[in-house]
């Protein structure tokens, strides 16, 4: 009896389950298709063979300090070897070679015009660049480049016409979109390989400052940076410019700049040599599920400072206030603000939607310019012989891989052949002291700089968790 019961109850479960459900089911027997003949195959040769003609191998030669034999230079900047060995022991055994690195980009002008990632091209003092599998070689000048983003300009130095590539449109990706990847891995020539899009609008990668990628699976390797992400019609859609691997090689997950914010910075490039961004002037953060107890919208940009003698500072933006809306524009988080201000130009008037205790406020805010107040904040390249400084954000905390109880100001990058990079500086070091007065923002360095002008001095900087001291005048 209890065998009969239990059944019928089952049986009931399964039909109240059954019933409750809408199984929405997909039609039988699907239609398998192949191509309209036996002498036809499946192939996107059409589609990217044009494509393939604007992709570009680029080869960059730089001048750097090496050592002889295996032995890292880092090494003899070591406090404890210089101990026992002294400057000069290291000294002898560096010299200077010729570093290359490989990597893509892609033709946008007739006229020789060349967009690729900035890391491709760094601190370069000889460009070349070939086209697809031609082996004739071009000489490359540099337009501009623009850190931030991880894009640059090159322009072949040629007479002759070129075939630029055909340009898609951000705002019509779909994820799950066909696409394929352009480019030189490995410097073993011109290579396409196939995936779809992933993702879209990714950020807090920790790659570059201004974030908004496409992800795609599609086989993505070293010597690939640069090069071109096209869609099923061998139109751009992105340049490709980083992989997240363990290993090196491709895992499945890389990273396009999404061909909207190339076309940007590349008209700002070429215009002027350099990208000049709006500035607003606050520090920001996320909406956690506790700080939105505390808030009417449950999305935004949560201002947690407010720089002085900046534009937020002079129309009024508070510590607090939730920003939700810019031009228009909805403020999803932190980076949404961060990128949405980047794309509008010092002197542009926007209007900024916000939430302040309960209240929503509008504001129309004349920007800053990013460029100029950084500036005035560190002065690029003449401090202490050729360093670049700023002080330590979230963004910078992430882009150096610094500890988040990191103090002190950041050396972002360092001029080549400077007496600084002479000195041992590098980029990613901390400056946490000069002679006797400890660096915790960047007047502190202006300060030390006066107090012990033109004389050498000792300056103790955080590398990786290393306390460090070099000497420059």
């Amino acid at each position: 009896m209890k065998k009969k019961l239990l059944l019928v109850s089952a049986f009931l479960a399964t039909q109240l389950l059954a019933d409750s459900i809408d199984f929405d089911m997909v039609n039988k027997n699907p239609e398998r298709v192949i191509p309209n003949s036996s002498n036809q195959i499946y192939s996107f040769n059409n589609s990217v063979k044009d494509s393939m003609h604007s992709v570009v191998n680029i080869s960059a030669k730089r001048n750097v300090e090496a050592n002889m034999g295996n032995m890292p230079l880092q090494m003899f900047d070591d406090p404890i070897f210089k101990r026992f060995f002294g400057d000069q022991f290291g000294q002898q055994f560096k010299q200077n070679r010729i570093q290359r690195s490989l990597g893509s980009g892609v033709i946008v002008s007739k006229d020789g015009y060349i967009v690729t990632n900035n890391h491709v091209i760094e601190n370069a003092e000889e460009i070349t660049v070939t086209i697809g599998d031609d082996t004739t070689e071009y000489n490359a000048k540099l337009i501009g480049k623009d850190p931030g983003s991880d894009l640059a300009v090159i322009k072949i130095e040629s007479d002759k016409n070129f075939s630029p590539i055909k340009l898609g449109h951000s705002n019509e990706l779909k994820v799950g979109d066909l696409i394929f990847a352009i480019g030189n891995p490995f410097g073993i020539g011109s290579t396409v390989t196939q995936g779809i899009i992933s993702a879209l609008n990714k950020n807090k990668v920790g790659i570059n400052r201004y974030e908004n990628y496409i992800q795609t699976d599609a086989s993505i390797n070293p010597g690939n940076s640069g090069g071109a992400l096209v869609d099923s019609r061998g139109a751009l859609i992105g340049i490709n410019t980083a992989i997240i691997s363990k290993s090196g090689g491709n895992n499945g997950i890389g990273f396009s700049i999404p061909v909207d914010m190339v076309k940007d910075v590349v008209k700002k490039l070429v215009e002027d040599g350099k990208v000049t961004r709006g500035y607003l002037g606050v520090a920001i953060g996320d909406l956690d599920k506790e700080l939105q107890k505390v808030y009417k919208k449950d999305y935004g940009a949560l201002v947690l400072d407010v720089s002085k003698d900046t534009p937020a500072d002079k129309y009024g933006i508070k510590r607090g206030d939730l920003i939700y809306s810019i031009g228009g524009k909805k403020i999803k988080d932190r980076t949404d603000l961060q990128n949405v201000i980047a794309s509008y130009k010092p002197e542009d008037k926007v209007e900024i939607k916000l939430e302040r205790n309960g209240k929503f406020v509008d504001l129309d805010i004349v920007l800053g310019n990013r460029e100029g107040f950084v500036k005035a904040k560190s002065e690029s390249g003449e401090i202490l012989g050729g360093l670049n400084l700023s002080d330590i954000d979230m963004n910078l905390q992430k882009q150096f891989r610094l500890r988040p109880d990191s103090q002190g100001v950041l050396i972002t990058s360092v001029e080549p052949k400077s007496s600084a990079e002479k000195a041992g500086f590098q980029a990613g070091d901390v400056l946490i002291q000069i002679e006797n007065i400890e660096i915790k923002k960047f007047q502190d360095v202006e300060k030390a700089i006066k107090s012990y002008n033109n004389r050498y001095k000792r300056v103790y900087v955080d590398r990786y968790g290393q306390t460090i001291m070099l000497v420059i005048k």
